[in-house]
């Protein structure tokens, strides 16, 4: 997560009204913020440490970037040998002021990626109780398999991103398998960075068409109804806000209560695609 400018106390405050709307998962990744914004949320852990027993911590690793704060990469590029894997879930854990994590991602699908050795050092860290559960992100489900193959432990999530403008989990197996092993998605970028609400192409002009008059049927925002879509699809995926405003959080908390018609849910499927279902 990006912590917005806040400040501890702020974010503190932030925490606690999440809290409160039943928002318990805090998702973050340590290149967020060019490697900063988990130090930013562990300052504000370490204000109130009753806030990390209420809450789950996710955090993922392997996107090696180039920045200041880190000289030695001289290239963009990904890392899952188990030196880097334990070394970044180690820095997590300091900046989060934490003794464990209850999940871990690899953030991208590593090409160089040896399934033994990564699969190793995740074992490892589950066993050393840094660790309590497994996840990738943006992985193929051969990619999926793969990695699951050489594990001790199942792999509970698949974080991909995922929304009225970006269909493809839904029909490439991504979908498929998290309902097979009942790992359900976390879907990221959820109203495509904003497209859901000002995009003018072709796409969002169909999508938009179709939610206006939704809006009035079931008395409903715009994100509400797009959150409901996700939320409708059967492998129990996982909305993933990036909003620090508690009025943002505190409507999509609201999407919860919303079903939508099964008509209206191939309406914005159809919207999305630009042609009717086969």
């Amino acid at each position: 997560m990006d912590q917005w400018g806040m400040s501890p106390q702020d974010i503190v405050a932030w925490i606690e009204s999440a809290l409160e709307l039943g928002i318990s998962t805090f998702d973050h990744a340590d290149i967020y913020g060019l490697y900063t914004n988990e130090a930013l949320f562990g300052q504000a852990l370490k204000i109130d440490t009753s806030l990390r027993e209420r809450m789950e911590l996710v955090s993922k690793c392997d996107i090696c970037l180039v920045c200041d704060e880190r000289p030695e990469n001289r290239i963009n590029h990904y890392n899952t040998t188990p030196s880097h894997i334990i070394s970044s879930v180690e820095q997590s854990l300091k900046h989060l002021n934490t003794d464990y994590l209850n999940l871990v991602l690899l953030h991208r699908p590593d090409p160089l990626m040896d399934a033994d050795a990564t699969a190793n050092a995740f074992n490892t860290l589950m066993k050393d109780g840094k660790i309590q559960h497994i996840g990738v992100s943006n992985f193929s489900p051969s990619q999926f398999d793969l990695l699951q193959s050489r594990l001790n432990a199942p792999i509970v999530t698949n974080q991909v991103e995922c929304s009225l403008h970006h269909i493809t989990p839904i029909f490439d197996g991504t979908f498929d398998q998290a309902q097979e092993y009942r790992a359900s998605p976390m879907f990221w970028s959820p109203f495509s960075g904003g497209k859901l609400f000002s995009g003018d192409d072709e796409q969002s002009r169909r999508i938009h068409s179709v939610l206006e008059p939704m809006r009035k049927k079931y008395s409903a925002s715009t994100a509400q109804i797009a959150l409901a879509w996700l939320m409708q699809l059967p492998c129990n995926g996982l909305p993933i806000m990036g909003s620090g405003k508690t009025g943002r959080l505190k409507e999509a908390a609201g999407a919860i209560t919303i079903s939508l018609d099964r008509q209206d849910w191939f309406s914005l499927l159809v919207a999305s695609q630009g042609h009717p279902v086969p």
